[in-house]
């Protein structure tokens, strides 16, 4: 007897989550006015007792659908047998419903196929590439995931009808709400204030007016009176803060939390929005009636993780709570306390409200490298006109990576003033070349020119003039050259001597033992390399030692010759980079992302790498195979892999060696500088050298810059 297979039932859930907005809704009808009197002195202690508020029965919420499972209700079920083709749709639309919560695009992805994705996680990093691999079953109830981006690597899967947990937690978080009391002052207790409380608002220039309008009330408790502010929405009281004159403070539990004083920004454009009731009070004494206090006054530092959504905000739920109002308003003044916590408050609130409407208070100073902390204490010390002028020279939220001029007027100054010294750029040592070209900390030039033009040469040569005019000191990262043949290169040029005696330097007089000596503190005092660090000792296993050297190949990247130099920078203090030549670095890069945009995002990283350490780079490419070559110099737009490298670099120069003698002495060298962005430092032109191959030493030809 057959046995017919046993279909297995769940219950379906379809949760809504709703994630933050900064785009909130629009206002409800205003309030009416409120009328209070004040009378029956009571006796104050500085030591009231706290109210016992009775928690009520709380319901639950799973994302946006109420939750009732303490009753048999009925539910829907679905059969999820893979051979019931009749619920495949079913299945399949709701697998891409969680897809989309946690962030996927659904639109392509079809049954039994991998799809390649961007990571909702890592976003496929800078590149944006579509690291992700996604894989649904043929039945439609199974997804998994994996993210082949190496920082990354984010995994998970998921059922259509099983809640599985993906590797970025819960898809259906249940989020307790509980529900809002309904409070009268009645029932509160609440009494008018007593002269007393009335009194210590006077010490702190609050009048008597300004507590009536604002409805500042009393709770009393045996013969313990504390001062009530009652929280109201279009007139109604939603929920009440308590405050001892001790600065203890407590809250009705299970009420509503908005702004205090919310009715009073219900059609302001402007708003001000402070750390405390007091402040608040504070700023109607000024004159600004368009104020409000948060409720919960200022965390202790500002959170490190992402913004949560509207459900899960529970900290801010305020601001959410009061987004009818906020919505409409197009400058929101930040007047938090001025310390640490009032600070976190203020980043906090223009994270969720927008930095670009946000404006923020500096406080006066109090004495030296001391400020008034608030807006009660500069009421207090300095009166309602200062506190109002403090609030109408609000100053602009920062937002990163905005800046006004003014920001930089420091170093404009500097700039204007030669403070630093190289703002015309360092000469390069040569006379003709110095009016088209010289060299300024922060820039990057590009070097070309075809193979056995003296590229490296004439850098070398460049960087032993600016060390002997200016004392700069250099980081290499010469691929190319063999350690002792760069070496001897260098000597030779510092020296003015042929290291060997042989061959291209036996007609000259070599360098002596005590030059040689010198020579090599110059390179140790002026010169760091950056190389691949191959393992000097010989392993038994020539498979360990494999791995070795295959890990040290793989090294030489873009990233890692910056990260390097940039330990040169603040280890030694040098003031130019050497990368000779491009194609001697490693340029995997992902297979969406073409020669192109590679090279472009390359030189976008030597180019910040250059201005934040204000260091100069001189940048080594090669040009194409240039065909049907005539013996002219190479253009900047030959340069294999982009037209980039002249489009993005700050200067461009093609170093050409003349090997005609008919066309003059083979042993002069043209520079073509081809591009200059800083007019100030030079323009674009051809300056000649003279090339000592004994010594490696260029010099000035007479009358040799010609255009």
């Amino acid at each position: 007897m057959l046995l017919r297979q046993q279909q297995r039932l769940v219950i379906s859930s379809s949760p809504t989550i709703f994630m933050a907005s900064k785009h909130l809704l629009k206002p409800t009808t205003p309030t009416l006015p409120l009328k209070l009197s004040l009378s029956s002195p009571v006796t104050i202690s500085a030591f009231p007792l706290k109210p016992n508020s009775r928690i009520l029965p709380i319901s639950l919420k799973t994302s946006a659908l109420p939750y009732t499972s303490q009753s048999n209700v009925p539910r829907p079920v679905y059969s999820v047998n893979p051979e019931d083709t009749g619920n495949f749709s079913t299945r399949l639309s709701i697998l891409k419903k969680k897809l989309e919560v946690i962030g996927f695009d659904t639109e392509m992805l079809k049954p039994g196929q991998y799809s390649h994705l961007t990571c909702p996680k890592c976003e496929g990093g800078d590149s944006m590439e579509k690291s992700l691999s996604l894989f649904i079953t043929l039945d439609g109830d199974n997804a998994q995931w994996l993210c082949h981006r190496a920082k990354c690597g984010w995994r998970g899967g998921i059922r259509a009808f099983v809640d599985g947990r993906s590797s970025n937690g819960s898809l259906n978080p249940i989020i307790k709400m509980k529900p809002k009391r309904e409070i009268t002052e009645k029932g509160l207790g609440l009494e008018p204030l007593c002269n007393e409380l009335v009194a210590y608002f006077g010490e702190r220039m609050i009048s008597k007016e300004t507590l009536a309008r604002n409805c500042v009330m009393q709770k009393t408790y045996g013969n313990q009176s504390t001062i009530a502010f009652t929280y109201r929405r279009n007139g109604v009281l939603v929920s009440c803060k308590y405050r001892d004159v001790n600065k203890n403070f407590w809250q009705e539990k299970d009420t509503e939390k908005i702004f205090y004083g919310v009715d009073d920004i219900k059609e302001a454009s402007d708003i001000i929005i402070v750390e405390g009731e007091i402040d608040k009070l504070s700023m109607e004494e000024a004159g600004f009636y368009n104020c409000v206090s948060v409720p919960d006054g200022a965390p202790p530092s500002v959170s490190t993780k992402a913004l949560a959504s509207e459900e899960q905000d529970t900290k801010y739920q305020y601001l959410w709570n009061c987004k009818e109002y906020l919505e409409k308003t197009s400058r929101i003044i930040l007047a938090t306390d001025g310390d640490a916590p009032g600070c976190a408050l203020a980043e906090e609130l223009a994270r969720r409200l927008g930095r670009e409407r946000c404006w923020r208070v500096k406080w006066p100073e109090k004495n030296e490298g001391e400020h008034f902390k608030d807006a009660n204490e500069v009421l207090m010390y300095l009166g309602p006109d200062v506190l109002k002028e403090v609030i109408e020279n609000a100053e602009l939220y920062p937002i990163q990576g905005l800046f006004n001029f003014s920001k930089y007027f420091n170093e404009i100054d500097a700039y204007y003033y030669h403070s630093h010294g190289f703002e015309l750029g360092v000469s390069t040592g040569w006379r003709g070349l110095d009016r088209l070209y010289n060299v300024v900390p922060g820039e990057l030039t590009v070097v070309t020119g075809v193979p056995n033009s003296g590229k490296s040469e004439w850098i070398d040569a460049l960087l032993c003039n600016i060390n002997r005019s200016v004392g700069w000191k250099f980081a290499l990262c010469s691929m190319e050259n063999k350690v002792r043949e760069h070496a001897r290169k260098l000597l030779e040029k510092y020296v003015k001597k042929p290291f060997f005696n042989t061959r291209y330097g036996e007609f000259i007089e070599r360098m002596n033992v005590e030059e040689f000596e010198l020579g090599k503190k110059w390179l140790s005092e002026t010169f760091y390399l950056i190389r691949v660090s191959v393992p000097l000792v010989i392993l038994k296993s020539a498979f360990i030692w494999r791995i070795l050297l295959s890990e040290n190949e793989s090294l030489p990247n873009i990233k890692w010759v910056l990260d390097l130099a940039k330990a040169a920078v603040l280890r030694h203090g040098i003031r130019g980079l050497v990368i000779d030549p491009y194609n001697e670095l490693d340029h995997q890069r992902p297979p969406s992302q073409t020669e192109t945009e590679y090279v472009s995002q390359i030189l976008t990283m030597i180019k910040r790498f250059a201005q934040h350490h204000s260091c100069h780079v001189w940048f080594v490419a090669h040009p194409r195979q240039l065909h049907n070559w005539d013996g002219a110099p190479p253009n900047m737009y030959d340069i294999s892999g982009s037209a980039h490298f002249i489009n993005k670099c700050d200067n461009g120069i093609v170093i050409h060696r003349n090997r005609n003698p008919e066309a003059g002495p083979i042993d002069q060298v043209q520079v073509c500088v081809r591009k200059v962005r800083n007019k100030v430092i030079g323009t674009t032109g051809d300056a000649f050298l003279s090339y000592n191959r004994t010594t490696g030493v260029y010099t000035d030809i007479d009358g040799s810059s010609r255009k």
